[in-house]
Order: C-alpha cells, then sequence, then structure tokens
C-alpha cells in the first residue's frame, strides 16, 4: 500500500506548509489527555531546510511521485545538533523514497528489498526497522496525498483497478488538485510516520532514505484496501513521534492509529505509470483531460521526418513517370497503328469469290 505519492511544492513552498506552533511539545507525556491541536493566533516556526548530498540527488516537485524518487521527510533537528534550542525544533530534510540497509554493500539500488512501507506489526523483529526505530530515527512524510488502488472487493487484473487520491480534509474552499484554490500557507498536507536511515557508500558518501509505517486498514479505509498508512493528524501526535529524547519507544508507538478523517476522490489511470508526472494525475477523473500523447524526442521525430520527405519524393517519381508513360502512349497511338477491321463477308459472296474457286481446288 502507499506506493505513489504527490507533492507539487518547491522547497521554499514546503517549509511554508509546515509550519508548526513554536514551543509546542510538552515536557512530559500525558497520554491520558486528548490530543491538542493548533491553537489559533499562536506563533509559528518555520522549519529550517536542510539539503543533504545524498548523492548528488535532489529533491523534484511532482504529481507522481515513486518509490526510489526523493521527497522532502521532516525530523527532529536534535539529530543534528545537541543545542537545547533545538530539542524541540523540527527539520525538513529531502531523503530518497525506500529505506537501503545498512549493512548493504555496493550500489545502493542493488539492495533487492522492498522497502517502500514498513509493517507496524514486524516492525521490532526487523532486522532493517528495528535499528533505526531503537536509535530514535522517526521521520514525517509529507505530502499532498497518496495514491491508493482498490484491492478490496472482487478481484481484479492490476490495470483494471480504479486509483484513487486520498488526502486529508481542507477548508471548504480549498481544493486539493486545483493549486489555484489555496496557497502553501493554508494547504493541509497528509503527514505520515516513518523511520529513517542513513547509508554511506565506500568513499563514506551519505544517502538519507525512509520507509512509510503501514498497518491494517480501518473502517474508513478498508473497503477500498487493506492496508494504509499510519497518518498523524495532529500537532501532538508530531511532536511525540519526532521527539526521540522526550518520548520512549513504547510511547511513540502508541501515539500511530487509524486517521479518524479522511477525503478522496477517484483519479485517471495516468498514475499506474510513474513516467506520467501530468497535472492531470490528482484531479478527480470527470475533470481529468484525455490523456495526449507524450512528446516525441528530437532524435525520432527526425528520422520521421526525413523518411516521409523520401517516400513523398518517391512518389512524386512515381507519378511523374505513370503520367509520361500515358502521355507517351496516347501520342504514339494513330490511326495507322490500329488494327484494319475484318471485312464482314456474306454467305452469298464468299461462295461467288473464292468459296468456289476453293471448291474447285479440292476436286
Amino acid at each position: 500500500m502507499c506506493g505513489r505519492t504527490c507533492l507539487t511544492l518547491d522547497p521554499d513552498q514546503v517549509i511554508c506548509a509546515c509550519k508548526y506552533p513554536k514551543k509546542s511539545t510538552r515536557k512530559e507525556p500525558d497520554f491520558n489527555k486528548k490530543d491538542i491541536k493548533d491553537e489559533e493566533g499562536s506563533e509559528m516556526e518555520t522549519p529550517e531546510w536542510r539539503a543533504e548530498y545524498n548523492l548528488g540527488r535532489r529533491y523534484q516537485a511532482s504529481y507522481n511521485i515513486a518509490p526510489t524518487d526523493i521527497t522532502p521527510v521532516i525530523v527532529s533537528a536534535a539529530h543534528f545538533s545537541d543545542a537545547e534550542d533545538q530539542k524541540c525544533a523540527r527539520v525538513v530534510t529531502p531523503m530518497m523514497w525506500g529505506m537501503i540497509p545498512f549493512w548493504h554493500k555496493g550500489d545502493y539500488r542493488r539492495h533487492g528489498l522492498t522497502t517502500n512501507n514498513c509493517r507496524l506489526e514486524h516492525l521490532m523483529d526487523s532486522k532493517l526497522y528495528c535499528g533505526p526505530f531503537k536509535r530514535g530515527q522517526r521521520c514525517v512524510v509529507i505530502c499532498e496525498g497518496f495514491y491508493e488502488w482498490q484491492t478490496a472487493g472482487p478481484a481484479k487484473k492490476p490495470s483494471e483497478r480504479e486509483a484513487y487520491l486520498v488526502f486529508v480534509p481542507q477548508a471548504a474552499d480549498v481544493k486539493i488538485y486545483d493549486k489555484s484554490t489555496w496557497s502553501p500557507q493554508d494547504v493541509k498536507l497528509l503527514r505520515m510516520a516513518g523511520l529513517f536511515d542513513v547509508w554511506e557508500d565506500e568513499s563514506g558518501d551519505k544517502m538519507y532514505s525512509y520507509s512509510i509505517i503501514t498497518f491494517q486498514s480501518s473502517k474508513i479505509m478498508s473497503w477500498m484496501h487493506y492496508r494504509m498508512p499510519a497518518i498523524l493528524e495532529t500537532e501532538q501526535q508530531m511532536n511525540d513521534w519526532l521527539d526521540f529524547k522526550r518520548v520512549s519507544d513504547t510511547e511513540a508507538l502508541a501515539t500511530l492509529r487509524p486517521a479518524t478523517e479522511l477525503q478522496w476522490h477517484r483519479v485517471t489511470k495516468l498514475v499506474n505509470n510513474s513516467r506520467n508526472k501530468s497535472e492531470e494525475c490528482n484531479k478527480p477523473i470527470e475533470l481529468a483531460a484525455k490523456p495526449a500523447k507524450p512528446p516525441m524526442n528530437k532524435t525520432m521525430m527526425s528520422w520521421l521526418n526525413a523518411r516521409k520527405k523520401r517516400e513523398d519524393q518517391i512518389k512524386a517519381e512515381q507519378s511523374d513517370d505513370e503520367d509520361q508513360e500515358k502521355e507517351g502512349a496516347t501520342k504514339g497511338r494513330t490511326s495507322v497503328d490500329r488494327p484494319a477491321k475484318r471485312p464482314r463477308f456474306s454467305k452469298a459472296a464468299f461462295e461467288q469469290s473464292g468459296g468456289s474457286e476453293m471448291k474447285s481446288g479440292k476436286r
């Protein structure tokens, strides 16, 4: 589940959309109290955008983000600084979707494991995920929404499954698929709990990568798919998940529960192919334009143009030859060339002329 997301914001827009209440964490966790949602008028803090090297790969906004792409992830600033004022601060760091096993040697793209999602049920037993979790490497994956294919119900071929964009409820006048109706400061991004790790190649260069935590779907999504991501709906959930120095592992896991409010709409099958990056990907299917043919590269275009030119030239030459043949045949055909018509004789004339001679010759 959760194999494709949508995030169309540039880095400066991302940090604007990720502002959070200043000093919003409590000194001691109190899980008996209800989560405190954002308070109106509270002073907001802008997270730092910290772009790591990541082997030269960078985040690119897209309507169709797939595993192995680089996407923005929120982590605690305490991972990068021991300063006291950084304990409650947040940092946005681009990371690769799909955690790289820290023990892997060689090309990071060839570890052979599917690490896009981490099953909560097996987290503590996993050689891959247990280590990062115990080291406090919790993160929050942000997006405007994630794409999901309906697998619940009667079995269908993958190409026949209906695709949906799932997102959190927005203000009445905000349409998540239409950027003209919202700005980064008023859009509500979908926030999913995840784990990250840092892998190093033989040269010591680092690659940050992450996995999204999933569990069995609740009633809100079970009609669509049997798995769903761990969505953090409130600021308190965000704080408790990110603050690895204050919140224990057990308490952090207690913050992960099924979302209570989600929205969705059906989208076209453009999203089935991760190479399709059209803005039609996240629109409701009834509003999406028919997909245009993909643009042709210059080499193929020039080859086709040259071929068409040759074909047109050959057709023109053949047409000229045919016209010349017809013209020559018309000029050369005269009355002399035409075969003379055979005279028609009656039986009486035949006998009078040669018929009697032939008879006499036989005698």
